[in-house]
């Protein structure tokens, strides 16, 4: 029976032991006391249909706890699953959690093998091993989507591990032993590879986004329809008829972080591109905040705060960069996101009521649009021509 340690109860940390404890006894850490009651009674701290029903559904060997001895003594590997924002005052990635992590981990543990998880810079994990003395520690990446966490662990289009070592394939195995999918392809590789297979990865994904939404502000400035553009396009096979929908920009927790990282590991390197892509997205909030400035607004109203339905995560939504510009112009925002408590968001009203909402503002921006609209169309504004996220 193998021993695990999830650290960080976030979609990452939930959606891997989930997952891993099916087969293995699994210990959830977390600093965050509420989250670790929440999971050993069986709830989700995060929004995940799969990962509800597994928990009440399927018997898992997985417990909760915020003592980090307790953690970490016995486990045979370590998963760190912590939070890594990016810092734009020093273009890096702010790894104190992961170093936490690691440290702790040796305070109670000198022989557990350390998967990373967390993002990390390209050449990160080479330099932790140097600095610590310590090869058991690899980079492991995850490749899920906030709200599809556990399906995209059960069925995942690849396993990537930063290591050749036994370890490393053992951690595998135990991947593969736990997905649903089965012939998953597995790529064992070197520590810098992993991490540059993570940072590429997603900022070819918003780099697509990008794309896509600069076809829509140049439909919208020249009085033509996006929605035949992108179906037309969108039949040549190469380019296919999926991740095109367009957006206010793309967000979420990982895309904005992941391509400012891979532009300041692009520092010594010639490039243009990776700095486009980057820019692209603040021109496309600039873009979008004057065209709804465009009509005049008495109160714009925020449906939603999250980047895309099923998600609870706020951080880094596009829609919160367009509430600043309009708040910048001296425009009333409110807000309606029943996923938070509170009355005041980003110094904005937060409305509970949906009916009152709507009656208060003339103009609604929703990145993406529900049926729960239809009664206000004329106040919509979105650039979702498809309905899908």
């Amino acid at each position: 029976m193998v021993k695990i340690t999830v650290a960080g109860i976030g979609y990452v940390g939930v959606s891997n032991a989930v997952m891993l404890a099916q087969h293995n006894d699994v210990t959830a850490y977390d600093i965050d006391a509420e989250k670790a009651e929440l999971l050993n009674n069986r709830i989700s701290p995060v929004i995940d249909p799969d990962i509800d029903h597994y928990l009440q559904n399927k018997p898992l060997r997985l417990k909760a706890t915020v003592d980090n001895a307790e953690a970490y003594a016995d486990a045979d590997f370590v998963i760190v699953a912590t939070p890594t924002n990016y810092d734009i005052e020093t273009n890096y990635f702010d790894v104190s959690s992961v170093v936490r992590v690691l440290k702790e981990v040796r305070e109670f543990n000198q022989t557990a093998t350390i998967v990373i998880k967390s993002t990390i810079p390209v050449g990160y994990t080479q330099s932790v091993r140097q600095e610590l003395g310590d090869e058991r520690i690899f980079f492991c990446p995850e490749f899920l989507r906030e709200g599809k966490a556990l399906h995209d662990n059960l069925y995942p289009s690849r396993i990537v591990v930063g290591s050749h070592s036994p370890e490393a394939h053992h951690f595998a195995a135990l991947l593969q032993a736990a997905a649903i999918k089965t012939d998953i392809p597995v790529l064992f590789t070197g520590p810098g590879e992993a991490e540059a297979i993570k940072l590429f990865a997603n900022t070819y994904l918003a780099m697509r986004v990008a794309y896509f939404n600069e076809l829509d502000s140049y439909a919208i400035s020249h009085g033509i329809q996006t929605r035949e553009i992108i179906d037309g396009i969108s039949l040549d096979p190469r380019i296919g008829k999926h991740y095109n929908n367009p957006s206010f920009g793309y967000g979420g927790y990982c895309l904005p972080k992941d391509t400012k990282q891979l532009l300041a590991n692009f520092h010594e390197v010639p490039q243009n591109l990776i700095r486009a892509i980057v820019d692209a997205n603040s021109t496309r909030k600039d873009f979008i905040a004057a065209d709804i400035l465009s009509r005049q607004p008495s109160v714009v109203g925020v449906y939603l705060l999250a980047m895309k339905a099923g998600s609870d995560n706020f951080r880094e939504s596009s829609i919160q960069g367009i509430m600043e510009r309009i708040k910048a112009q001296d425009i009333p925002v409110i807000i309606y996101e029943p996923n938070f408590s509170g009355t005041q968001y980003s110094g904005s009203e937060v409305v509970s009521d949906l009916s009152e909402f709507k009656r208060r503002a003339d103009v609604i921006l929703a990145n993406r649009y529900t049926t729960e609209l239809d009664d206000v169309k004329s106040k919509i504004y979105t650039r979702d021509v498809y309905g899908i996220d």
